[in-house]
């Protein structure tokens, strides 16, 4: 394994392995100044390990971002376990996690992400405190794609005020990749405001679901017939890297925004798109819902204020209209304002000395 440019800015990378499990998992602390780092575990059978670290270590970096702009008294983590969830979890592996976790003694909270559930984090709770993301039944906030779908529609809002002077979606055609726990509620928010969703998913039964849940959406064959589309806003609600440099050249929306995370693969993707004219919202801003519910969950100790995230959660789109402004005023990318953004807010943070047990 090579290790990566940059990997040497953050304060933690720690491999966690247990053959006896099969448990190969990887934890990335970027920062810790603003708290203790808070961040999904993704479990994913990455082709290989440089696959995985690469991974965590962008996923990292942008929750330190996130956590900053959302107000969060939280630094920037995340982990990732390597295997196929369907195949290679199992509750032995996941209690092998949970003594990783743990062992580093509060710096990084962890809650469910892609391949981990809430199922998963009440089972990883009875043996690591710094656990996040359980079930309301064990004092937690459960799925928090919920509060996810509500800051990207309000940062959809958001967009929409910056370019057609409304923060109205009636009448604006969204196209959404990803049908799943993000993606089909925020499909919900947009007709339910008069708006038009394109929607696809290569999960058939995510599509049906989508089908009886909102059955005004339009159903397109193919993620890439979304991205031919004639659109608004595109809203990319799967995995990350979605814009790639082809799609960034052809793309036909005015903006991009949604749930997806590092929807760049490349960074200067932003400055090309912006040279086209179309408005690139910050993921690690507009997709902050998530992370704002588990927060909550983690400061209230097994009371999670469901009202409080909420309200928190529509606030991302009055930061998302912001960072928009102070971009267009700086002559700047929306990416690096809201990154610059997120560095003051760490900056400004007090010294912090040890992190304490939520329990």
């Amino acid at each position: 394994m090579s290790l990566p440019a940059g990997v040497a800015s953050y304060e933690q990378v720690v491999f966690g392995n247990d053959e006896s499990v099969g448990l190969h998992a990887i934890v990335a602390v970027h920062s810790t100044a603003l708290g203790p780092a808070l961040g999904g575990t993704r479990f994913v059978d990455y082709p290989d390990a440089d696959a995985a670290l690469a991974d965590v270590l962008d996923l990292a970096r942008a929750m330190t971002y996130k956590n900053a702009l959302a107000g969060l008294p939280h630094g920037g983590g995340k982990a990732v376990i390597i295997g196929d969830p369907h195949r290679d979890k199992t509750p032995e592996l996941m209690r092998a996690y949970a003594r990783f976790i743990a062992s580093l003694g509060g710096a990084y909270v962890t809650a469910a992400d892609v391949g981990t559930y809430v199922w998963d984090m009440d089972l990883i709770a009875t043996l690591n405190p710094w656990t996040t993301g359980r079930s309301p039944e064990n004092g937690g906030c459960g799925d928090s794609g919920d509060l996810t779908a509500v800051g990207v529609h309000h940062s959809l809002k958001a967009v929409a005020e910056h370019l057609w002077g409304s923060g109205s979606l009636a009448g604006r055609r969204v196209g959404i990749t990803g049908a799943g726990k993000v993606g089909g509620r925020l499909a919900a928010h947009v007709v339910a405001e008069g708006g038009r969703v394109l929607v696809a998913d290569v999960n058939v039964d995510a599509i049906a679901r989508l089908r009886v849940s909102v059955p005004e959406a339009e159903i397109a064959g193919s993620p890439e017939a979304v991205t031919e589309a004639d659109l608004d806003i595109f809203s990319p609600c799967a995995l990350g890297g979605a814009i790639t440099r082809e799609l960034a050249g052809r793309l036909a929306a005015q903006a991009i925004c949604g749930a997806a995370n590092n929807q760049l693969v490349e960074r200067d993707l932003a400055d090309v798109l912006a040279a086209r004219g179309v408005l690139v919202a910050p993921d690690f801003l507009v997709n902050a819902g998530g992370v704002i519910a588990v927060g909550a969950e983690y400061a209230g100790q097994g009371r999670y204020d469901e009202a409080a995230a909420r309200v928190r959660a529509r606030a991302i789109g009055q930061t998302l209209l912001d960072v928009l402004r102070r971009a267009e005023a700086t002559g700047v990318t929306p990416l690096y304002a809201a990154e610059r953004l997120a560095e003051e807010r760490i900056a400004a943070a007090p010294t912090r000395d040890s992190f304490t047990s939520p329990a």
